[in-house]
């Protein structure tokens, strides 16, 4: 659990090494094993045979965050109060006035692992881009919970440390060394090794800036007039931007501001019993199912098709050189792969070349990426205006323009310099794969990737399966997706996918309550205020109101007589064929788009679709977009477009911004209740038509 090694200069290393796992994590095993283990450094202490410690990890990782099964469970608040407190007096044991501390630090630390590495007086890690620092419980709904919120405030002042805290981004050690998180990096394990004893044997004695009288927050507490201004200013953000769903962050701040008003100590407890309230908040538990155990149960492959080996692609070819094609072609890139981009002629393919360049010339600006890593990259990729170059790919993307016979045609052309083991994709958005697949010699080794824009920045991908896409071949996309780092859904072959099927009844359902006669202001507020990151007028401009008529079109032919028309339908048609308004990239849709200031509500639309309601429940306004697109998913579900509750919700959170804090969209009915959410579905299809109606799998959802 916790290797103790002494040298000749009475330098311990404590080596973490849980048993039993691939990583270490702190759970109330390893912080019963730390007990015993401080009690022998403070008897060695006192018999002056201890001149400093280096923590450091026999695993890859260096401690990776709290065990989130556990935590997930917990519900007892005192329990989960004692816990905190008992990491925090371990922490505190660690680092009080006395024998210095060094975190060697040789892999990841996230989470409560690099709380503890906070905890050390000096803090070195290996110079590897692969590895990871820093905060993403925010990402869960959580915030530090063993005193590294208040060691940040420290270490960096109110204004430093809540980003860092709030973030949830992932430092490489360069990064976190020019933000102040460690002290020094070094080139390798043993080099790291070497500087840590080096630092403790030139510093005699360890003593935290909280430890010391003469020091103070920098740049100010809470008590200051401009700091409490610069507080009130982050709380008014928070709420405007996330219309207080996401109560992680508010805690942070209010750890911050309050902590600063106290003694370190004090301070803790506050942040103990902020953190023990968030971990009993719905959205906490939410986002620890969807982001941890939906997360995994798709990483560990619970949708691949089984029996085949790992396919490990070396070398993609991407074909179309635009926005969408230069984002995949970055992530491939990014990914350590080799990239032949080919577009019409060489010049064009040169411009997604220019689109990696820039993006890692920013990149290593930010020191995010070294100059040197960022030529290597550029070397592996090719462009070309010849589908030749094609020849030892293990797979080609196409994401040319949104045309049935554009992307046959270069399909053709590919796939005849393809070998029979080769994968031809296609990234389309509303084209059937199975449709897609006849211009193909090997419609076997034919599938739908469906990247989201922007392609190098979006975590998801829908493998789109067609009629005679094989096992192996979606196995085989499987692998591809993962090996970029991005989240696989494997979906059916059907009308508008998974996300823009669902995403559309958000649409729908806010076009709809235009033509009830709700004022559009009202429609797009509410919609932001559920969580989605847009409103559903504007997403309907974004989309273009012609594309979010062709899927409702789609849907009609699907299902034949049993189709029922949406009430939206009518809208859409008046703002195509009548007003002649198709949305943000004709510049003239719900909204209007000037060319030098933001887009605005279309003023006429109040003389098209006048604002008749005068009295409205806005929480069962709300209610209606959430639940038109929770149907639609368990539809999906029904009908086996999407394979598994994991990658529902997963797609509904990546796919178009499903509010994470409501865990997805199959996760949204056991957070609301299930039964309450039939009895609820009931009364809108009452009120409102059959579009709310229940499908019979919902009453043996699990989740």
């Amino acid at each position: 659990m916790i290797r103790y090694k002494k040298d000749t200069n009475n330098i311990v290393t404590l080596t973490l090494d849980m048993s039993g796992r691939t990583t270490n994590v702190i759970n109330h095993e390893i912080a019963e094993a730390f007990v015993p283990v401080i009690e022998h450094l403070k008897a060695e202490k006192e018999k002056g045979q201890l001149r400093g410690v280096i923590l450091t990890s026999a695993k890859k990782s260096f401690l990776t965050g709290g065990d989130l099964e556990y935590l997930y469970q917990a519900g007892d608040p005192q329990e989960i109060f004692r816990f905190a407190e008992q990491l925090k007096g371990i922490l505190r044991e660690l680092e009080s006035p006395g024998i210095p501390v060094v975190a060697a630090i040789n892999g990841a630390a996230l989470g409560t692992g690099f709380e503890v590495a906070l905890a050390c007086h000096y803090r070195i890690a290996v110079d590897d881009q692969k590895i990871r620092l820093g905060f993403p419980e925010v990402q869960l709904g959580l915030m530090p919970g063993s005193g590294g919120a208040v060691r940040l405030m420290w270490l960096l002042g109110i204004e430093k440390a809540f980003p860092v805290l709030t973030s949830g981004a992932h430092y490489t050690p360069r990064e976190a060394m020019q933000l102040g998180l460690v002290d020094e990096v070094a080139g390798n394990r043993r080099e790291m090794m070497d500087l840590a004893r080096a630092w403790l044997l030139q510093n005699k004695e360890g003593r935290r800036p909280w430890d010391r009288p003469e020091c103070a927050i920098p740049g100010g507490t809470a008590h200051s007039p401009e700091m409490a201004r610069h507080v009130r200013r982050l709380s008014a953000q928070l709420s405007g931007g996330g219309y207080d769903n996401y109560p992680a962050m508010q805690a942070i701040l209010n750890v911050l501001a309050e902590g600063s008003k106290v003694d370190f100590d004090t301070a803790c407890r506050i942040e103990s019993r902020y953190y023990t309230e968030l971990l009993r908040n719905p959205a906490c538990k939410n986002m620890i199912k969807a982001f941890w155990f939906d997360l995994n149960f798709i990483k560990q492959g619970g949708n691949r098709p089984r029996g085949f080996g790992k396919f490990r692609p070396k070398k993609v070819g991407v074909i179309g050189a635009g926005r969408m094609g230069s984002g995949i072609a970055f992530a491939c890139l990014d990914s350590g792969l080799e990239v032949v981009l080919k577009d019409v002629s060489k010049p064009i393919a040169e411009r997604g070349r220019e689109y990696v360049r820039r993006k890692l010339d920013k990149m290593a600006a930010e020191g995010r990426k070294k100059p040197e890593a960022c030529e290597e990259m550029l070397g592996r990729i090719q462009t070309t205006e010849s589908s030749r170059d094609f020849e030892h790919c293990d797979l080609v993307i196409e994401a040319v323009f949104e045309n049935r016979l554009v992307k046959q045609k270069v399909t053709r052309e590919a796939e005849e310099h393809l070998d029979e083991y080769s994968l031809l994709a296609s990234n389309t958005v509303s084209i059937p794969i199975t449709q897609l697949a006849e211009a193909s010699v090997r419609p076997e080794n034919y599938i739908g990737l469906h990247f989201f824009p922007p392609a190098e920045e979006v975590p998801l991908v829908e493998i789109v399966r067609g009629e005679k896409t094989s096992e192996e071949t979606v196995a085989r996309a499987f692998d591809f997706v993962r090996a970029i780092r991005k989240t696989p859904i494997v979906v059916k072959d059907d009308w508008g996918f998974y996300a823009a099927r669902v995403q559309n009844t958000y649409i729908l359902e806010g076009i709809t309550l235009l033509q009830e006669g709700y004022p559009p202001a009202l429609i797009e507020n509410l919609g932001r205020q559920a969580g989605m990151p847009k409103g559903a007028l504007a997403l309907a401009d974004s989309l273009g109101l012609n594309m979010v008529l062709k899927y409702e079109n789609q849907a009609a032919g699907h299902y034949g007589a049993k189709y029922v028309q949406h009430p939206a339908v009518g809208v859409l048609k008046k703002m195509l064929e009548e007003l002649q308004r198709q949305g943000r990239q004709r510049r003239s849709g719900f909204y209007d788009y000037p060319p030098d200031s933001e887009p605005r509500l279309w003023p006429e639309l109040s003389e098209h679709f006048p604002a008749t309601q005068k009295q409205f429940d806005l929480q069962e306004l709300a209610n209606r977009f959430l639940f038109a697109q929770v149907l639609e998913a368990v539809w999906c579900l029904q009908e086996k477009v999407i394979q598994s509750v994991a990658a529902a919700n997963l797609g509904s959170i990546h796919g178009w911004g499903f509010p994470a804090f409501k865990g997805g969209a199959i996760q949204f009915i056991h957070d609301y209740g299930k039964e309450e959410f039939i009895r609820k579905c009931e009364a809108y299809q009452k009120a409102h038509g059959q579009r709310f109606r229940v499908p019979g799998r919902l009453s043996g959802l699990v989740g």
